[in-house]
């Protein structure tokens, strides 16, 4: 009888015998309370706090509006430059774009058109010689911002640096987390430039160059290396890197003690600056080009586009290149004085 009893009725174990239980059942006991507590405190949300955790994320939805990369809008609520509905936000903060909810980057109003649309553009660039790769300069020098097409709602945000002496292809784009994957080193995209050099290329320089040198910011080098003509001052070698550290193409070559007198950037993944298109000109790419960029750097395809798919594109006739070259001389001779 006292056993049946005692199986029915088993003694309650002292804190002695519990902590004396080997350490994984102790564990189990206590992760068993904790998520009981997490269960019961979301049951005890408020519908306006579950609201507020099922919206996204602030940074990924003004990165989308084109205020800059994530990594950007996480350093500005940082600093306290964000706010929600007039309360300051903090990191980890969601929001409900659809639900009429004001956001402001240091007092300004942010419009979340854009990101309610969540179009992704793709500009592609000729940056000429002379120009800076930013917003504005105090000096009043030419940026690469000043000929691109105005925005409403969102701001285009440049794929890397080219520094003033360098030409090329540029990227922008409307998505400040596409910009940032294909930025970031891990990513590994491919940059080719067409480099004129001044000085003796021997191969025993250019195994070198290709296997490896030791820079001022660590090791670098170059994926590929091609001859591509020209003899004495004018060398011309088609070289590739997959990441962009400033000046990374002249300092290679300047280890070597060769003088880089003309850089052009000519492709950027297996994107080709396009021929016909002048310098300080641009053309908006297709949804077949942007979705190869954003499957580059593993973000989903984007559906629409801004481009009349209806109708056939037409490329830019000589006539009108003419015009906007001569545009670009003039603006560069304004600036000069």
């Amino acid at each position: 009888m006292k056993t049946n009893q005692a199986r029915k009725n088993p003694p309650k174990r002292s804190e002695k015998q519990h902590e004396n239980q080997p350490h994984f059942k102790r564990k189990e006991t206590q992760s068993a309370v904790i998520l009981g507590r997490e269960f019961s405190a979301k049951k005890s949300l408020s519908p306006k706090m579950q609201a507020k955790v099922e919206g996204e994320k602030l940074q990924k939805v003004l990165a989308r509006a084109g205020q800059g990369s994530r990594r950007e809008i996480e350093a500005m609520i940082a600093e306290n430059r964000v706010s929600v509905d007039g309360k300051m936000a903090t990191l980890g903060d969601r929001i409900d774009i659809h639900s009429g909810v004001k956001v402001r980057i240091d007092g300004r109003i942010i419009n979340l058109q854009q990101a309610q649309k969540e179009m992704c553009r793709v500009l592609m660039y000729y940056k000429p010689e002379g120009e800076l790769c930013t917003r504005s300069d105090p000096e009043g020098r030419a940026t690469v911002f000043d000929r691109l097409p105005r925005l409403n709602g969102a701001r285009w945000i440049a794929v890397g640096r080219l520094d003033i002496n360098t030409s090329g292809l540029l990227l922008f784009t409307t998505d400040g987390e596409l910009a940032n994957r294909l930025m970031h080193p891990s990513r590994e995209v491919e940059r080719e430039y067409s480099v004129r050099v001044f000085g003796q290329v021997d191969e025993a320089m250019l195994a070198r160059l290709r296997k490896g040198v030791q820079l001022e910011d660590g090791p670098a080098h170059f994926k590929e290396i091609k001859f591509t003509g020209g003899v004495g001052i004018n060398q011309w070698y088609d070289v590739t890197l997959t990441e962009g550290r400033n000046r990374e193409v002249r300092r290679l070559w300047e280890s070597q003690g060769i003088q880089v007198s003309r850089l052009i950037r000519i492709r950027y993944g297996n994107i080709k600056l396009m021929k016909g298109l002048p310098r300080g000109g641009w053309e908006e790419m297709d949804l077949e080009n942007v979705n190869y960029l954003r499957e580059l750097v593993g973000l989903p395809p984007e559906t629409e586009t801004r481009l009349d798919v209806t109708k056939p594109r037409r490329r830019p006739k000589s006539g009108q290149i003419r015009k906007a070259v001569k545009r670009y001389a003039e603006l560069g001779k304004r600036y000069k004085k």
